[in-house]
């Protein structure tokens, strides 16, 4: 994909560039090794093998009933699949997969495909069971109005193939994103699809279901500010926990956020199969200037990550949409959509 306006790394199946209109809109480095020593904030990683927080680094029961003891990265929790979860390992690939078209997007001209490849094995951070998970990448362009739309397909898959007979499951990417390439993400118009999102504790874990959003509107544009709003949340696409398959890429894509920077001119949509996707500008980032790139500090990137309810692998209401057995694969799609007026 040299002439691709994208570009992976086999850390993580990293995406290290998305460029639209001259500016790279991913935060990110020049080389992998710094990635290795940096990117505590988990700048365009494959998180896995369960994105997002788990209630005391502990699955409660699987396996008949089983506990397993995970790791503890976050407080009392385990964040993003422990301390060397799947973003912070090598997979393999790139491997050209071909051209391939991306369900749910017409027109779609180019549809060039690279696949990267991991096994997770039983224990792999305390998790239960071994697990060969893969994402496939496909870039391609439309046309919209007259205006070239970048693509950017993400379809994950894993299967549970050994050491248990069931495991959680709940993979997303990590980029973070800023459209115009400069210090902050100020002045980007924001709109979620939902208001809809989970309660949390004081350390990041749901305390009830679904309840309704007060610090901004959804499917109503808010501007976001220096400070803010300051937002860190999971919303909810699905309120039936139910009704999620472990496999949604049979699902249709549904727009979860659109952005666009009045500045650049550079607009941005996150669509998925998913029930639910973190929003999170970014408080927290700080990353020191490294070989000649800027250094990167609080809300210098805004995080879409389209996944499961969080600790739904803890809750017995919840936690089919998680839980994968064998015989069985998880599977869902994210798609990136990005121009310039």
């Amino acid at each position: 994909m040299a002439d691709a306006p994208v570009s992976f790394l086999p850390l993580g199946a990293i995406i290290q560039e998305l460029r639209v209109g001259g500016v790279n809109i991913v935060q990110g480095f020049s080389e992998q090794s710094h990635y290795e020593s940096h990117n505590d904030p988990f700048f365009g990683e494959t998180i896995g093998r369960v994105a997002n927080r788990i209630k005391g680094a502990k699955l409660d029961s699987l396996n008949g009933g089983k506990s397993y003891t995970l790791a503890a990265n976050d407080g009392p929790n385990n964040l993003h699949g422990g301390v060397v979860g799947w973003g912070k390992r090598i997979w393999n690939g790139p491997t050209p997969v071909g051209v391939r078209q991306i369900p749910g997007v017409e027109g779609l001209d180019g549809g060039e495909s690279v696949k990267f490849s991991l096994l997770s094995q039983d224990g792999d951070e305390g998790f239960p069971g071994t697990v060969e998970a893969s994402v496939v990448y496909t870039v391609g362009k439309q046309l919209q109005g007259g205006k070239e739309v970048v693509v950017l397909g993400i379809e994950y898959e894993a299967e549970l193939v050994g050491g248990a007979d069931e495991t959680a499951i709940n993979m997303t990417n990590h980029s973070y994103f800023n459209l115009t390439g400069g210090p902050t993400i100020e002045g980007t118009v924001v709109t979620l699809a939902t208001n809809s999102y989970l309660p949390v504790d004081d350390v990041g874990i749901p305390t009830s279901g679904p309840k309704p959003f007060n610090k901004v509107e959804g499917n109503k544009a808010f501007t976001l500010g220096a400070q803010e709003p300051d937002i860190d949340d999971c919303f909810i696409v699905n309120e039936a926990p139910n009704t999620v398959p472990i496999d949604t890429r049979s699902l249709p894509l549904a727009k979860h956020v659109s952005a666009e920077h009045p500045e650049s001119k550079i607009h941005l949509e996150v669509l998925s199969t998913e029930p639910a996707f973190q929003f999170y500008t970014g408080k927290y980032i700080s990353v020191p200037e490294v070989a000649g790139t800027a250094a990167r500090n609080a809300r210098s990137g805004f995080c879409v990550e389209p996944s499961r309810w969080v600790n739904a692998c803890n809750v017995d209401e919840w936690k089919d949409q998680m839980l994968l057995k064998k015989g069985e694969k998880y599977g869902c799609r994210i798609v990136y959509r990005a121009w310039k007026e």
